[in-house]
């Protein structure tokens, strides 16, 4: 059995991931900024659980969740990248503040943990990096503009990764989730702006008030995407994305058709720019 380091692993997606990593035998660093929240969620757990506070923009506190993991388990084989948060605006609504804080999680922090645990997995030659991106990573939409770039950033931070890390035995996968029924699209997860431009109400309006209805009715079981993530640690050739969900399965087939259409319609002024 092996050793996980969850961030982002009090609620949510984390939290399933956890749960289900301790019921196959692994043992967990679980990591969340409240380490009394880790431990409220996983209450049963002890010799296989080492719940650390850990700020994923903190990189100091990364580290130091590490050396505690280490100190106690001596390694780690898998690590989940998990912990982030959803900005609902169109792009000009997004104050500067909010799109900063908003990279700051869900790509720096991903930077952050990566920094703090690869030393560990190259000097193994093992392991598996899984970065809990979304299939609003690869085919974002109106409203949800700055949260789908920073996921479009963990796919190319992945893409990379994967290439660098193959040599040394380390596996990388990004895990691409539709709307699966957990706290996400409540106010602890998904932070609306309050500005409202009146201009995006036919653009952006529809998707703002989708999401506003949608917490608690989206189609997808947390409890069964979590035991697909821990599946694919367990395979001998992991994807380097993975789709969960039927929804995001339809919209990367969308997308991936789109930009076939256009490639095939401007592939004339693409090929004629050589010299």
């Amino acid at each position: 059995m092996g050793v996980w380091f969850v961030t982002g692993a009090s609620r949510g997606l984390g939290a399933e991931i956890t749960r289900e990593a301790l019921e196959r035998g692994h043992r967990v660093i679980a990591t969340a900024r409240d380490v009394t929240a880790v431990r409220a969620a996983h209450p049963r757990r002890s010799a296989e659980l080492l719940a650390v506070t850990a700020d994923v923009t903190d990189p100091a506190q990364s580290a130091a969740a590490v050396a505690a993991g280490l100190e106690r388990f001596g390694r780690i084989d898998v690590v989940v990248n998990n912990a982030g948060y959803g900005v609902v605006g169109a792009i000009e609504e997004v104050s500067d503040e909010a799109a900063r804080a908003q990279f700051d999680v869900n790509v720096f922090g991903v930077l952050n943990t990566l920094r703090a645990t690869l030393p560990t997995l190259r000097a193994q030659r093992s392991g598996h990096v899984l970065n809990i991106g979304s299939v609003a990573g690869f085919a974002t939409a109106p409203a949800t503009g700055l949260y789908g770039a920073s996921k479009f950033a963990v796919e190319g931070i992945s893409e990379a990764l994967h290439g660098e890390l193959a040599p040394l035995g380390v596996r990388v996968t990004v895990v691409e989730p539709g709307g699966f029924r957990t706290d996400f699209l409540s106010g602890s997860s998904l932070r609306a702006e309050p500005a409202v431009i009146a201009d995006y109400a036919a653009g952006a309006g529809p998707v703002r008030e989708a999401l506003a209805g949608f917490d608690g009715r989206q189609p997808g079981d947390p409890a069964k995407a979590a035991r697909a993530v821990v599946d694919i640690t367990e395979v001998d050739e992991p994807p380097l994305r993975l789709q969960l969900g039927a929804d995001a399965v339809e919209r990367v087939e969308a997308k991936l058709e789109f930009v076939r259409q256009e490639l095939d319609r401007w592939r004339g002024v693409a090929l004629s720019t050589a010299l």
